[in-house]
């Protein structure tokens, strides 16, 4: 399509250019004026325009299409992470016991949340031993 409309570009082009009488005519002759040629230049550029915007609204298609794949995994990867493994079935003679892995979710502490427990052990001990004086 792209041939076809710079063609009639050239053809019109060279058709005005011969009415001015700047040019010679180049070659055999085309039937119609430099209008017609402009005007089927214009149904070319009308649907190569067409043509692109179908080209872009598939690969833009095809692109929303790999972004939502690679959420919804990321998404699955990340929920994943949330739950414990299975331990390894390799229980291998003389480790003697070894604890059950729990399938419970891990839960994380933070640091705060575990020295107020140990500040407040601290303080019950404190009031204890002043009592006992």
């Amino acid at each position: 399509m792209r041939k076809m409309r710079d063609k009639e570009r050239t053809l019109g082009r060279q058709r005005r250019r011969e009415e001015r009488g700047k040019a010679e005519a180049r070659g055999a002759s085309f039937p119609g004026t430099a209008e017609h040629a402009s005007q089927r230049k214009q149904l070319f550029a009308a649907a190569l325009k067409r043509v692109n915007k179908e080209h872009r609204r598939l690969h833009n298609l095809a692109a929303r299409t790999a972004h939502v794949e690679a959420a919804r995994k990321t998404l699955a990867l990340h929920r994943a992470a949330n739950f414990m493994t299975y331990p390894p079935a390799g229980a291998t003679a003389n480790e003697g016991m070894v604890p059950k892995a729990s399938l419970r979710r891990r839960k994380i502490i933070t640091g705060a949340k575990i020295g107020r427990v140990s500040q407040s052990t601290r303080v019950a001990q404190a009031v204890r031993d002043a009592r006992g004086v």
